[in-house]
């Protein structure tokens, strides 16, 4: 069973992703990483996920899961863009595990300009995009668990928008060597999106040869639909170092996306007396004309009692010329 769903789920990446099209998707900011812990490592989090942000890497990792949970993640990007994700978990026990997440990417107030005023009309107006999941994950063994996401997605811009429903499949598979761990998932598996909205309204003149007509029909222009970001990820990871009071995890995730080349993305973590960890990675090796690269950070963790515990983390990620970002989080288990 473990072995067959891990197939079919390469064997949809191939039929899938038969050719690259940079560039050509809509809602380009479900790619965006949440968690300052996995940013820090490389955004390689496929097989490692087990807190509350694998609702985002790999839901099958929700179900590992002992306790609830929550976290909010604040990442300041380039250009003022504010990017902002918040998720929590409730444990089920046996049932398996609920989980809601939240998605919002603000670009702020942008100043208002037409073709007559390029200098602004003194106005300004706004765009946000935003994604709402409902995730289930089910530890079908204790070696093996499965895990989903249903998700409303939204792009906003002035007065027009999109939107679009979209799955996430993820699995993940334990073993018992040397703490070796084998992920897989597909994301943005879903329907089209098509812009919309006040703003694609337009004075049309059905013939301009015919003298006396009316030349100033309403009339609104008609956008093509663009697909999500469908993107295919396999990913390992091993604890080689795994002794009292410490931990080394390194892990390696392969991506194959549908719009862009594929890439891989590594990492480490060394955690000390499950309080303090530390950070590393690269991403998007093998990929050409990337910003990204170095990524870093830390994380400190505070047992309030055996059933609360606080966790406070920080990343930073390498961007180039686009310069570097910021990622700060606070959660919570319990």
């Amino acid at each position: 069973m473990k072995i067959k769903l891990l197939i079919i789920m390469m064997a949809l990446s191939v039929s899938l992703f038969g050719q690259a099209k940079t560039g050509s998707t809509s809602a380009p900011f479900l790619n965006i990483g949440v968690g300052p812990r996995a940013i820090a490592m490389g955004g390689a989090f496929i097989a490692t996920a087990n807190d509350v942000s694998s609702l985002y890497w790999n839901p099958a990792g929700a179900a590992k899961m002992n306790k609830n949970g929550a976290l909010f993640s604040h990442s300041k990007w380039f250009a003022d863009i504010d990017f902002n994700w918040a998720g929590s978990v409730i444990n089920m026990g046996d049932a398996g595990v609920l989980g809601l997440s939240v998605i919002n990417l603000d670009y702020g107030d942008m100043e208002l300009t037409t073709l007559s005023e390029y200098e602004g009309t003194g106005g300004t107006f706004t765009a946000n995009d935003m994604s709402i999941a409902i995730t289930y994950a089910k530890n079908l063994t204790d070696r093996f668990a499965i895990g989903g996401n249903v998700k409303y997605i939204s792009q906003t811009i002035w007065n027009s928008s999109a939107s679009a429903l979209a799955v996430d499949l993820g699995v993940l598979f334990h073993s018992d060597i040397y703490g070796l761990r084998i992920g897989a998932t597909i994301t943005n598996l879903g329907s089209d999106m098509q812009i919309s909205g006040s703003d694609l309204n337009v004075q049309h003149d059905v013939d301009p040869n015919i003298y006396g007509n009316n030349d100033q029909i309403l009339a609104t222009l008609n956008t093509d639909k663009w697909p999500l970001p469908l993107t295919f990820k396999i990913g390992v990871a091993m604890d080689v170092l795994d002794i009292e009071n410490q931990r080394i995890t390194i892990a390696a995730d392969a991506l194959h996306p549908s719009d862009n080349k594929e890439s891989v993305n590594v990492g480490m973590e060394y955690l000390a007396f499950d309080m303090i960890a530390l950070r590393g990675g690269y991403k998007s090796l093998f990929l050409e004309n990337t910003e990204e690269g170095l990524t870093l950070g830390f994380g400190l963790k505070y047992d309030f009692s055996p059933s609360l515990a606080l966790f406070i983390d920080y990343a930073y990620q390498e961007f180039g010329i686009l310069k570097d970002t910021q990622h700060f989080s606070i959660g919570v288990n319990f």
